[in-house]
């Protein structure tokens, strides 16, 4: 069983990270806002605390120039690509789609259509299919004041995978199941939120619990 920690939306605030390595995970994903508008030095401090292999993928707060300070650092950058890691099959999309707020690292669906593409072309799946998004899927933990702010092209390809790991919105923490995939949002880990997931020896046995620490 492989025990991967969860976590998302930073936003810059590291001091935690000690307390969630206490959890003991075999692995950590990042699903985005690793910086809060931040550089290249942030993502540096980030992952020298975390001391298990990493995976991530940068949100619509970090600015682009992240990607570039993800490929240097020690954990695998996500964004637009695909591994497999054991029996479990990796896909990651960063970003997140158009806000009203004009953040660093926005795209639009076709874009991250294009992306997707790619990616799905490439992936080569596994006893578990796993999506690393800092976008939800739409219609899906992305209500903000009665509207659905997700990704139309994550929903897209949601039943391509078995769980989706998203962040974004940081007032729709949960867990949620349709057709037989999960859907995950750790809440913000600048307030101590995360997601532990467990998986299993077989096809969609998943668990995931969400933690405070």
């Amino acid at each position: 069983m492989l025990k991967a920690l969860l976590l998302a939306d930073l936003h810059g605030e590291y001091g935690m990270l000690e307390s969630f390595m206490e959890l003991a995970p075999d692995v950590v994903f990042i699903a985005g806002d690793i910086t809060n508008m931040g550089t290249a030095k942030d993502v540096e401090t980030c992952f020298s605390r975390i001391d298990v292999p990493s995976f991530s993928v940068p949100g619509n707060c970090d600015p682009k120039e992240v990607i570039d300070a993800l490929e240097q650092s020690n954990s695998v950058n996500l964004h637009g690509s695909c591994m497999n890691l054991g029996r479990i099959s990796l896909v990651g999309i960063g970003g997140s789609n158009p806000t009203p707020f004009g953040t660093p690292f926005e795209m639009t669906d076709k874009q991250i259509d294009d992306l997707m593409k790619v990616s799905m072309e490439r992936m080569q799946k596994s006893i578990h299919n796993v999506l690393l998004s800092h976008a939800p899927p739409q219609g899906f933990l992305d209500e903000i004041g009665g509207n659905h702010v997700g990704s139309a092209t994550v929903l897209k390809y949601m039943d391509r995978f078995d769980l989706i790991c998203c962040a974004h919105v940081h007032e729709q923490r949960g867990i949620v199941e349709e057709g037989g995939i999960k859907v995950v949002n750790p809440g913000p880990a600048a307030m101590g939120n995360c997601a532990m997931i467990h998986f299993g020896e077989e096809a969609k046995d998943i668990e995931v619990k969400l933690l405070t620490v």
